[in-house]
């Protein structure tokens, strides 16, 4: 039989010949200390995480100081069965599922590293992207340093070998070095770290079960284990776990606050809570301030899923107009299904999702989305809908236009791919065959979000949007996407 993608397993690929254009998540991390089911925990908290990271999984455990640990391409469930699991005995692990941002997708960039070094054996993985890393690694080639991978994560395994001094004091001097957004997880033969970024961008946080401690890029991972939730790890701050608990530790001032905006928008699961905010209530009043913002008189609400859903049923609910499930995605597809031609490709689009006729056929419809990025999948998703019936489509996004990239760990195209860099919104709203369109303005998300009343954009970052990142950015060498390739 003709298999119906390309390469040697099912999510192979950077997403470039994706169908639909959408923003890349960026990676996941899980951790695990003092619980005798520690690869199981990771097993089902990966899974948790898996719309984070869809092309490797790995997992390192620690067992009485020694390490074992399995890493594959593909999901979760495809990369682990039982004879692995059972191969990796301990009370602490860190696990970590990958998506390939810059487009190579190989098992030497799959997580979680594992080095030898003068301290014994040293696991990393990490979520985020390290902006000066290439000047890092530069100047640690010309010391003599040889890389195996291209992953930013190498680069703190160096950083941390070369230091002379006892690996807490090795691993905040190494982050001191660093410029960028990241949640990192380091585990050794006794002892397992976390940390943050100094502004937060990357989300982390902290749960327990039991006697043992949790870590999770979101605390949805929590729920499918059912640990309960202690905190969120601070910008800042490192954590340490070991024979004698846990210990908390800077290695940073709290610069400016700044979580990624996107996180909110769309990335995170909705059950997820950052910064004590829930993802789906946070998402209705986005829908619920672009009904303010931008009421058109419809007849249907649909959301294009499974991001904007939440912000579907809050426009409905604000405006009164029903909200219909106009829009069925399959959950069966692979995120890189490719097809041979052109043809067969735009056929394609309806193997992903679909127009539910009945519903939309001879209806106004609004169309709540999160984003648009180059335009292809908004106008593709319009189209649908007019070809089952609907008389008019009107498109309402739950961000500001997305004009600039991010270094911080997100797959975006170069600025000049992003349409809104280079069009006014009735441009988009024609290329993408809209009735009409709107984008939520940069204070209506900053008040359906809220947050911190005394940072700037109450301690969100908005550079893919208004252009004023929170670090300083080499733009000449600065790698978009994720710090994982």
């Amino acid at each position: 039989m003709r298999r119906l993608w390309t390469g040697d397993y099912y999510n192979e690929g950077n997403g470039k010949d994706d169908i639909f254009d959408k923003l890349k998540e960026e990676c996941g991390v899980f951790g695990v200390f003092g619980h005798p089911d520690a690869a199981t925990l990771s097993y089902y908290g990966l899974h948790a995480l898996q719309h984070r990271g869809e092309e490797s999984a790995g997992i390192c455990t620690s067992d009485n100081g020694v390490f074992h640990y399995h890493r594959g391409m593909g999901l979760v469930k495809e990369v682990f069965d039982r004879d692995h699991m059972e191969s990796m005995p301990g009370d602490r692990s860190i696990g970590h599922v990958r998506y390939s941002t810059a487009g190579e997708s190989k098992l030497a960039n799959a997580q979680p590293l594992v080095f030898k070094y003068r301290g014994g054996d040293l696991a990393v993985a990490t979520n985020g992207n390290i902006v000066n890393a290439p000047q890092i690694r530069r100047d640690l080639e010309s010391k003599g340093s040889i890389f195996q991978t291209t992953s930013d994560t190498e680069v703190i395994a160096h950083l941390i070998a070369r230091s002379p001094k006892e690996l807490v004091e090795a691993v905040k001097d190494a982050f001191a070095q660093l410029v960028g957004g990241f949640a990192f997880l380091i585990m050794t033969n006794d002892r397992l770290l976390a940390a943050s970024d100094p502004h937060g961008l990357r989300p982390l946080v902290l749960g327990r079960l039991g006697e043992g401690y949790i870590l999770a890029s979101e605390t949805c991972a929590f729920e499918t284990i059912g640990a309960s939730y202690l905190r969120d790890v601070q910008p800042g701050e490192i954590l340490v776990l070991d024979k004698d608990g846990l210990h908390e530790e800077r290695y940073a001032p709290l610069e400016r606050r700044a979580v990624c905006a996107m996180e909110y928008i769309y990335f995170a699961r909705p059950d997820s809570d950052i910064n004590g905010i829930n993802l789906h209530a946070s998402r209705k009043r986005m829908g619920q301030q672009l009904a303010v913002e931008a009421f058109v008189d419809a007849d249907i609400v649909t959301g294009v899923p499974d991001s904007s859903i939440s912000a579907a049923i809050g426009y409905a609910e604000q405006t009164g107009i029903s909200y219909e499930l106009g829009l069925i995605k399959n959950k069966y597809t692979g995120r890189t299904f490719i097809q041979p031609s052109q043809e067969l490709r735009e056929k394609g689009v309806k193997m992903k999702l679909s127009a539910v006729r009945k519903v939309v056929e001879g209806k106004r419809v609004v169309m709540i989305d999160d984003s648009i990025v180059r335009g292809t999948t908004s106008r593709r998703i319009v189209n649908l809908l007019r070809e089952a019936g609907a008389l008019e489509v009107h498109v309402r996004i739950t961000s500001p236009p997305f004009a600039n990239p991010c270094f911080y760990g997100i797959d975006t195209p170069d600025r000049r791919d992003l349409i809104a860099s280079s069009k006014t919104i009735e441009e988009i709203r024609e290329a993408i065959n809209a009735d009409s369109l709107y984008f939520l303005s940069k204070p209506g998300l900053i008040e359906s979000i809220g947050g911190h009343e005394d940072a700037l954009n109450r301690g969100l970052c908005l550079g893919c949007f208004d252009n004023d990142y929170p670090t300083q950015v080499d733009f000449e060498d600065a790698k978009i996407g994720c710090g994982c390739d």
